[in-house]
């Protein structure tokens, strides 16, 4: 299978900076950040792998994505960026921080821990893959098919922003079959004893999140020698679409502070 770039959109000028969303998202959903953002930044928002308008692979795990972003970088001609990563996104810029360094100028890592989690999506996954796109007559035939098996409206709606209609009629964009195939990886993360991340690394957490537990904490601070923890509060774990304010302000002072902590030590 041939792998082509990630599928992005590019505005703003300034430092490079990447936006990386989580699963089951795309770059859309960083549409408003990304346009603030390029007030300051030369902004690249991606759709990973399986999601959005980037190519299908049946290969989802950290290594490859880490590597789809280096080579996008490499193809836009960027020595170095930051890295602003959310959920899978984040585990994805954390593998890129470990195995690319010199190309990564500050790390921000959103409601996401280097960690394996134990969270299942079967109760998601599963009734998605069994709706009969070929019976659909608008979105909200959809939504209403989706409710009684996935009855969180937010969760369903955020779902539903993937399905789109064209030509062929309704499609996904997100590959599910991919997603369910590499469930474990996406959920789990590669080892990390040996790991030693040196650029300035911000951890960013919801208040009503469980996703970074202070119990996360000292495997953080072990491994990623310049990391520092904040907590928005009345926040859960999509902290940039609830509090976008708040997320915007310390990651954008973040991404603009000129100092060095390497340099300090």
């Amino acid at each position: 299978m041939n792998q082509t770039l990630l599928h992005y959109e590019r505005q703003g000028e300034g430092p490079a900076l990447f936006i990386i969303h989580g699963l089951f998202g795309s770059l859309r959903n960083w549409r408003s950040l990304a346009r603030r953002y390029a007030e300051h930044f030369d902004v690249i928002a991606v759709d990973l792998r399986n999601h959005g308008e980037s190519f299908r692979h049946p290969d989802m795990s950290y290594p490859a994505m880490a590597r789809d972003l280096l080579d996008l970088m490499d193809a836009l001609d960027l020595r170095q960026a930051h890295l602003l990563g959310h959920s899978m996104g984040g585990k994805t810029a954390m593998q890129f921080a470990h195995e690319w360094p010199q190309r990564l100028g500050r790390l921000v890592v959103a409601d996401i821990a280097p960690v394996t989690y134990h969270h299942s999506y079967d109760a998601l996954i599963e009734p998605v893959m069994r709706l009969d796109l070929s019976t659909i007559r608008s979105r909200r035939d959809a939504d209403e098919r989706l409710r009684p098996a996935i009855p969180d409206d937010p969760i369903r709606l955020f779902l539903l922003q993937s399905l789109v209609h064209d030509e062929n009629g309704w499609r996904w964009q997100i590959n599910w079959p991919a997603i369910r195939d590499n469930i474990g990886q996406i959920i789990g993360f590669p080892p990390i004893d040996d790991w030693r991340i040196e650029s300035p690394a911000l951890f960013l957490r919801g208040g009503f999140s469980d996703y970074l537990k202070d119990e996360y904490w000292p495997l953080i601070e072990r491994h990623f020698v310049h990391a520092r923890l904040e907590t928005i509060v009345r926040a859960g774990h999509w902290l940039h679409a609830e509090q976008p304010d708040a997320f915007f302000e310390i990651t954008r002072d973040f991404f603009l502070d000129s100092r060095n902590p390497r340099a300090e030590r």
